[in-house]
């Protein structure tokens, strides 16, 4: 009777259980589908709006886009918002709309695309194919030659179309205009022109400098590489508004009203004298960011930057709330970035522990959260300030998130005033008798953790990864990533990655030291495989002391008693809140623009461009402080509670230092571990034609990643050789990507 009753219910489980797993699955696929028609969903709504956005934008310099443009203000003049509500929406709307429609795509997306790897046929990718390698633009994709050349176009083209506007307004101011009247009219109406075209560029200035934007997440583009095409469009917009003024100033000179004009306040037009002090702000923007100014007068350039906040004051005074609306998507979302970051720099982060290396590096071990998530290609902004309260300084993250839950860790090299200063009291703090004891409490700030969207480096089978001097910091992120996750067994791995590093001194291969340990785990041989060349440069021969280098790093541990981990509250956090940041941010500036409307200016019939200017940016100030305030305060909130309930108090953090430590330092030393073939190099560069050659034949026909992380020379020979290598390449030779992760300001 027993064995009957062991084998009934015995039985009965293993039929239900099976049953179970089939319908899971069934749910399960039918949710793959539905995740995946939602996506495609948005993906083609966002596409959508996005290309009638730009057709708008070509379409406008015509008499057949200002035609539309004047029926739709027409059909909205009588509506709340009237005439800038319709700029707004027209300009605007789309930006922001594709903001609100990324939020749930960026939900239904996530790192489980990543955990099965399709066998997909190696092909050309438009973002990972150098087109340009030498130049002032640097290394330029196909993709972005694509961006650049539409850019071109459009200015070209908005050029030509005013122009023949223009010629066929003349004979509606007479035909008793002579010659010089008719040229100095063009003239007028064609700084007239440049102003409209520089305001269209101005839309997108301030994109590409949101860090934590939900648009750079959209379309998985750091922060690192969006600040060159920061610069290009500001290199173009500042030019365009130059050619604005100075069409101006000929214009007055020829009619000798130079000094009326320029202090001319005009209340139902612009302003001049606004404009005026907007230009100047804008000029001594653009003259310190010019290469030789920038790498000489770092600061100065740094200090000058924060002007724009007066450039825009004075932007919206002289061109007033219609044409403001233009461009005020792109400042929006600016604005919601920099407020997020304002409150995460307000936190005191504890540095747990320093490391001092022979070359003049210096390592920084993080306090963080352990619900603050990141990839292993991320970087972040540090200020000390002890050292300066105003310079913030952008790192590349050398720790990924397998090496611990708790913090995070960067490499500084010792190159300017600030970061000498910081290696200075790093070193007076490394000078006790006894290892690893808490010494003076360090604290910095952060903004961050910043990056790509999803790891991208993991896309690939087979990686190259090329460093110049510390720039081997995000590889070193890179390769504990891999490690961690091929012990882990999971499918999206690659499984075959050469380094290259160079270093100028042979002190510098402190910051990856590689020792003998493959006995650990022998079975990693069987699924990954990793080569390391290095290249000392500038020495001829093994220095005496190159085996003592791992002796002369220096490490110290530090009291965490007063601050705490890195803050939760970035761009490129949590989704949820990142989105309803954003969307609630948006829909508090509509309200206060309504009530703005309804119980000021409809009823008192305020017209003055430049007051109506300076108040819509007041509503977008507004909104952002009190609906984003709100937004940000809950977010705050809710990270504490779920960090207490993940970690059993806020204190978790602050765990053993001595323990912290040796991990760490077990870690770092492990990751050469797995190192099929390794070998130093002295009195040479990397040969790349011949390393890319030997790749070829070897690797056979597949997708290679190849990562570049160094000065801009090293980026143009791997990327040439890239781009070479792909073009001539046979039918069972592998394609290289070409990807930067160089960050440079």
């Amino acid at each position: 009777m027993a064995v009957d009753d062991f084998l009934h219910s015995s039985q009965h489980p293993l039929l239900h259980t099976n049953g179970a797993h089939a319908h899971n699955t069934n749910n399960n696929n039918k949710n793959i589908i539905f995740v995946s028609l939602a996506k495609w969903v948005l993906r083609v709504t966002m596409w959508v709006i996005f290309l009638a956005w730009v057709i708008f934008l070509f379409l406008f310099p015509t008499d057949f886009g200002t035609g539309l443009y004047d029926d739709w203000v027409d059909a909205t003049s009588g509506t709340l918002f009237g005439e800038t509500g319709s700029a707004l929406l027209l300009y605007s709307g789309p930006i922001i709309i594709i903001a609100f429609l990324a939020v749930p795509y960026l939900l239904l997306s996530g790192e489980d695309q990543l955990q099965v790897k399709e066998k997909k046929t190696p092909r050309f990718r438009l973002w990972t194919f150098p087109v340009l390698v030498d130049g002032p633009l640097g290394v330029v994709s196909a993709a972005e030659l694509i961006g650049i050349i539409l850019f071109i176009v459009f200015v070209i083209w908005a050029v030509y179309s005013y122009t023949v506007v223009n010629f066929e307004m003349l004979p509606s101011y007479g035909d008793d205009l002579t010659l010089e009247e008719k040229r100095v009219f063009m003239l007028q109406m064609s700084a007239y022109s440049f102003g409209l075209i520089g305001l269209t560029c101005l839309a997108f200035l301030f994109l590409p400098v949101a860090r934590g934007s939900i648009l750079l997440r959209l379309i998985d583009i750091p922060f690192e590489h969006a600040i060159r095409y920061h610069v290009w469009v500001g290199n173009l917009t500042m030019f365009l508004l130059t050619l604005h003024g100075l069409c101006y100033m000929i214009v007055w000179a020829i009619r000798g009203i130079i000094p009326s004009e320029i202090i001319e306040w005009k209340s139902d037009g612009g302003a001049n004298f606004a404009g005026v002090i907007c230009y100047v702000f804008g000029l001594l923007i653009w003259v310190t960011t010019l290469p030789p100014v920038r790498k000489r007068y770092f600061e100065l350039f740094y200090y000058t930057h924060h002007l724009y906040v007066l450039f825009i004051i004075f932007f919206a005074l002289h061109v007033g709330d219609t044409y403001f609306s233009k461009a005020a998507g792109g400042i929006f979302l600016f604005m919601l970035d920099r407020f997020l970051r304002f409150w995460q720099s307000q936190k005191n982060v504890n540095v747990i522990s320093t490391t001092c290396y022979p070359c003049g590096t210096v390592k920084l071990v993080l306090s963080k959260p352990g619900n603050l998530q990141y990839n292993a290609l991320s970087f972040i902004f540090l200020r000390m300030r002890e050292i300066s309260w105003l310079q913030w300084h952008p790192f590349s993250v050398s720790s990924s998130p397998t090496d611990g839950k708790y913090h995070l860790s960067v490499l500084i090299k010792a190159v300017g005033d600030w970061t000498e200063k910081l290696r200075g009291k790093v070193s007076e703090e490394s000078k006790i008798e006894l290892p690893f004891q808490p010494h003076s409490e360090i604290l910095a700030s952060v903004e961050g953790p910043y990056g790509h969207e999803s790891p991208y480096h993991l896309m690939y089978e087979k990686l190259i990864l090329v460093a110049g001097g510390s720039g081997i910091s995000p590889f070193l992120a890179i390769l504990s990533d891999i490690l961690c996750r091929t012990k882990q067994k999971k499918l999206s791995v690659p499984r075959h990655v050469l380094l290259v590093w160079a270093v100028k001194r042979s002190n510098e291969l402190s910051l990856f030291p590689i020792t003998d340990m493959k006995s650990i785990c022998p079975s990693f041989s069987n699924q990954l495989n990793i080569e390391i060349q290095t290249y000392v440069t500038r020495e001829s021969e093994p220095s005496l002391e190159e085996n003592l280098v791992h002796e002369a790093t220096s490490s110290s541990a530090f009291s965490i008693s007063k601050g705490g981990g890195i803050s939760i509250l970035v761009g490129t956090g949590n989704k949820l809140w990142a989105g309803s940041y954003v969307i609630i941010s948006t829909v508090g500036f509509v309200i206060t623009l309504g009530l703005l409307n309804i119980c000021y200016l409809n009823p008192f019939s305020i017209s003055y461009w430049w007051y109506r200017g300076i108040l819509l940016l007041a509503c977008m100030v507004i909104s952002v402080c009190i609906f984003g305030g709100l937004t940000v305060g809950l977010w705050h909130l809710w990270g504490k509670r779920t960090s207490a309930r993940g970690e059993g108090d806020e204190d978790g953090e602050k765990f053993n230092m001595r323990q912290h430590i040796e991990g760490v330092t077990d870690k770092d030393l492990s990751l050469g571990t797995f190192a099929h073939s390794y070998f130093v190099r002295y009195g040479c560069r990397p040969d790349f034609k011949e390393i890319f050659e030997s790749i070829s034949d070897r690797w056979g026909h597949a997708d290679v990643g190849v990562i570049v992380c160094g000065p801009p020379t090293l980026q143009s020979s791997v990327a040439k050789e890239c781009r070479s290598q792909s073009l001539k390449r046979r039918s069972s030779h592998p394609i290289f990507h070409f990807n930067s992760h160089s960050f440079d300001l």
